[in-house]
């Protein structure tokens, strides 16, 4: 009668996973995401970041600054400015305009003379979960090797990326990457951004697992022998 019970649970479970999906998305999966345009994004300006701000013709108020970690910077003439978050050519025009009421068609460019430490976040299914740093490009599947390769409890088929976006909106992208590995899809494994967080979830088959260790084995003794596995 207990292994009986045993095997009722079971079934119940594994009914339930059916019906379950694997993954708990914080925001809705955006569809209309073109994944494989990610990595033709143009650089933002980032806290940390070293600036060459340069006057063509006005040399004496070339300057070198670091954006402070509140986003803002300070130049002559021009008080505190806001460049967290803008891009390079974005950051010109504003101080374009700062400018025209001291200097006759401002002429400026600025420079992105060095990079703040960019990383991303892996967490999961992974051996190594937490920070990696971000140099040059990295998809998705680099970065799952770089946290030490997916368990055998991954799922492949629905990993999320979740994006902060300008306007300080979170964007989640459900990539299929065994696309991706047998070359079926290979725009599946987008290349990564600074701050963006990898999640690898647990297959179907582990989540049964885990469910039927934490509330079979470990609650309903199994006597006589009797095993359902």
């Amino acid at each position: 009668m207990k292994a009986l019970c045993v095997l009722q649970y079971i079934l119940i479970a594994l009914m339930l996973t059916a019906c379950a999906t694997t993954v708990n998305n914080p925001v809705p999966v955006q569809s209309s995401i073109q994944v494989s345009d990610s990595s033709a994004q143009e650089y933002r300006i980032r806290a940390g970041d070293l600036l060459d701000v340069k006057f063509f013709y006005n040399s004496e108020l070339n300057e070198q600054v670091t954006v402070r970690p509140d986003g803002r910077i300070s130049l002559q003439l021009a008080n505190d400015l806001m460049a967290g978050g803008l891009t390079p050519a974005e950051l010109t025009e504003q101080l374009k305009k700062k400018y025209a009421s001291e200097i006759d068609n401002p002429e400026i460019t600025v420079i992105v003379r060095s990079f703040s430490y960019q990383r991303i976040f892996v967490d999961g299914e992974v051996f190594r979960a937490g920070l990696i740093p971000l140099v040059g490009q990295m998809t998705v599947l680099q970065s799952i090797t770089q946290a030490g390769g997916k368990k055998d409890t991954a799922y492949l088929k629905g990993v999320i990326v979740i994006r902060r976006t300008p306007g300080d909106k979170l964007v989640t992208m459900q990539l299929n990457l065994e696309d991706a590995l047998d070359n079926t899809d290979m725009t599946q494994d987008i290349a990564l951004l600074p701050n963006d967080i990898v999640f690898v979830p647990k297959s179907t088959i582990a989540n049964v697992n885990v469910w039927v260790d934490q509330y079979i084995r470990r609650n309903i003794p199994v006597s006589m022998g009797l095993s359902p596995f």
